[in-house]
This record gives structure tokens, C-alpha cells and sequence, in this order.
């Protein structure tokens, strides 16, 4: 009788364990994700600023990444001497989107002068 009531006794706190699950309610279809960052929370001065992938292709050559999200688009350019992210986002709904900030660096990873890379990939 004593080993039945240490039993029942261990066991109590994980049966009452085992109730206390959260209940995530059931997401709706057609749930949209929320909008983006606007385009103005990432802008920086610069000669790409406010390009478009088009004319960035035309500039550097097809992408070595093109990573599309939901509220926005990185292409990366590269070539042995540097590598380019430029980050695109529209500006208002609707409109296309455009380069809002771009990082450069080395093949290495080492941050670079965004002006040298860019001469740099259009030399090809």
C-alpha cells in the first residue's frame, strides 16, 4: 500500500504537466505577411541608390545571387577582386523596387570602398 501511494504521488506532478499546453490558435488562410520595412529605413547616399535590378544588371552582368523575399530583393555581384550585396526595396506599394543600401567587401570578407568595387565589376 505504501509503494501504490508513493506512486501515485511521483506521478501527480507529471500528469498534471502534461495539461498545461498553450492552444496556438489556427491561422486563417490567405494570412499576408506584414508589409516590409519602408525603403527609407535603409537608404544611403550613392551612385546606385535608387537603381533598379534592370539597370543594375546592366551595369555588372548577371547576379551571382538573386534571393527575392517578400518585401524585398538582394543581387549579389562578384568577380576575384570584390563582392557587391545591393539590397532593393520599393519605395511605396505599387512601385518597383529600387537599391536601398549596398555593401562591399573582398573576396576575403574584408569591407571595401563601394565606389573601388563597383569600378571594379564593370571592368569585368
Amino acid at each position: 500500500m505504501m509503494f501504490v501511494r508513493r506512486l501515485i504521488a511521483a506521478a501527480a506532478p507529471m500528469a498534471l504537466a502534461a495539461c498545461g499546453g498553450a492552444i496556438v490558435p489556427p491561422q486563417s488562410p490567405g494570412t499576408v505577411a506584414p508589409p516590409g520595412p519602408p525603403a527609407s529605413a535603409f537608404a544611403q547616399s550613392g551612385p546606385l541608390k535608387g537603381l533598379d535590378a534592370r539597370h543594375l544588371t546592366q551595369m555588372f552582368g548577371t547576379p551571382r545571387l538573386d534571393i527575392r523575399e517578400l518585401t524585398g530583393r538582394k543581387l549579389q555581384f562578384a568577380n576575384g577582386r570584390c563582392v557587391l550585396d545591393a539590397y532593393l526595396y520599393a519605395p511605396a506599394k505599387g512601385k518597383d523596387q529600387v537599391v536601398t543600401h549596398v555593401d562591399a567587401r573582398t573576396p576575403a570578407g574584408v569591407d571595401t570602398d563601394i565606389a573601388t568595387c563597383t569600378a571594379a565589376l564593370q571592368a569585368r
